[in-house]
């Protein structure tokens, strides 16, 4: 008993990050239980990017598979100027990025990559979901961790080698750390991002396929905005996202913001762009919070992943990435070197910060060119122009290709 309950990983939060980790971590041969707090899951947001860094993990791990059918495949990232609708540059995906990469791009709708997910913990005895469950305290003790739970009212206790904190953005594990060990609350950014999901057959979606790319993650460039636009759902839908600046609301994964926001961001652009917009609506809209933190672990057993440990920005399409990356990194090394695994902790992090840190630099440098104007924007439209594709898509290599090192203890 005591070494099931040393080798059992505790784990708040079944997003993706959290169900990432469980999967992980269950390959590797521990038990696993994962508490969620919402008492039915519910995908919140609606479309998301896949890169290969991330569609590698999710293949080995059994998930690629499910989620493929509801899945799309892009054939290029498609670059265009919200004035004039003029294309400035298309990186290359598809089959040639598959094969530069080892792994698919994909885009998807969020609550198919969750069901997939769910799917494929099912299978796993190890791994058992509790919905309705907060972590809402935490004791330590030189071997373990024990968490305290409640669930429907009741309080109770699971002990485990681990306690790993997934449970997003508005972390409430990693605000009572916050008060014990020095963790940071989230920060709201200025930035809103305004979602909408239209049908393919809807007015809104002919009018999006009229300008952009059906089988293309299209970007829309403006000083004052930039709009993300992609297929999901086997391609029946059109997820969009535009992205402005705003006041703070309600923290959430959907808010209420003056719609007048968006249309005012949206002056200058095309005709046509702007009749999207209308017709797309009503938007939902919600903060873009971010998490800025000197550690994401503690060496009592305790770590961070996903967006409760380095929520960003999405202008490098990578959150969903970075958690799955830290979830089977993170399970990895605890599962290599079994005689120490909260040292681990202290090796995972400092393995994991670098990469964290260079994809923010990546979203902010896409966030500065994306909205730039006047003579900066005239810049980058000649920059963009005069760059092969395959020089476009070899900066990103460091980025699709990462695959995890082996590490070897001396």
């Amino acid at each position: 008993m005591a070494e099931t309950r040393s080798r059992q990983i505790v784990i708040a939060g079944a997003g993706i990050a959290g169900l990432t980790a469980a999967l992980a971590f269950a390959e590797r041969g521990f038990p696993v239980k994962l508490f969620e707090q919402a008492k039915q899951l519910e995908a919140a947001g609606a479309g998301l990017q896949l890169s290969p860094n991330a569609t590698r993990i999710l293949r080995r791990l059994g998930v690629l598979d499910r989620l493929l059918p509801n899945a799309i495949r892009p054939q290029a990232v498609v670059l265009k100027d919200a004035g004039s609708l003029r294309e400035l540059a298309r990186v290359p995906l598809g089959e040639a990025g598959e094969k530069r990469w080892g792994a698919p791009y994909l885009v998807a709708h969020r609550a198919d990559l969750q069901a997939a997910l769910m799917a494929t913990a099912a299978d796993w005895p190890d791994i058992e979901l509790v919905t309705g469950a907060r972590v809402s305290g935490i004791a330590l003790d030189p071997q373990s961790v024990t968490a305290t739970v409640e669930i429907d009212g009741k309080t109770t206790s699971v002990t485990g080698g681990l306690l790993i904190g997934a449970d997003g953005v508005w972390s409430s594990l990693r605000a009572g750390l916050a008060r014990t060990a020095g963790f940071a609350a989230s920060r709201f950014s200025g930035e809103l991002a305004w979602r909408a999901t239209v049908p393919a057959e809807s007015a809104a979606g002919q009018a999006f396929a009229q300008i952009g790319a059906a089988n293309c993650v299209t970007t829309f460039l403006h000083p004052g905005f930039h709009m993300v636009a992609y297929p999901v759902s086997k391609g029946r839908a059109f997820n969009l996202a535009a992205f402005t600046k705003g006041e703070r609301i309600a923290e959430g994964w959907s808010g209420h913001a003056d719609p007048a926001i968006l249309s005012g961001a949206i002056r200058g652009t095309a005709a046509a762009l702007s009749r999207l917009v209308a017709l797309a609506g009503p938007w939902t809209a919600f903060p873009i919070h971010t998490v800025e933190q000197r550690r994401w672990a503690t060496p009592d057993g305790i770590a961070l992943i996903g967006d409760a440990a380095h929520a960003m920005t999405p202008f490098a399409a990578q959150g969903a990435a970075m958690g799955i990356e830290d979830a089977s990194m993170l399970a990895n090394l605890v599962a290599d070197f079994p005689g120490d695994p909260r040292q681990s902790l202290t090796v995972w992090e400092n393995l994991r910060r670098p990469r964290v840190e260079k994809v923010l630099k990546r979203g902010a440098l896409n966030r500065l060119a994306w909205h730039a104007r006047g003579p900066v924007a005239i810049v980058r439209n000649l920059v963009l122009a005069t760059r092969p594709a395959e020089k476009l898509v070899a900066d990103l290599d460091w980025l699709y290709g990462w695959e995890e090192r082996k590490v070897v203890r001396r």
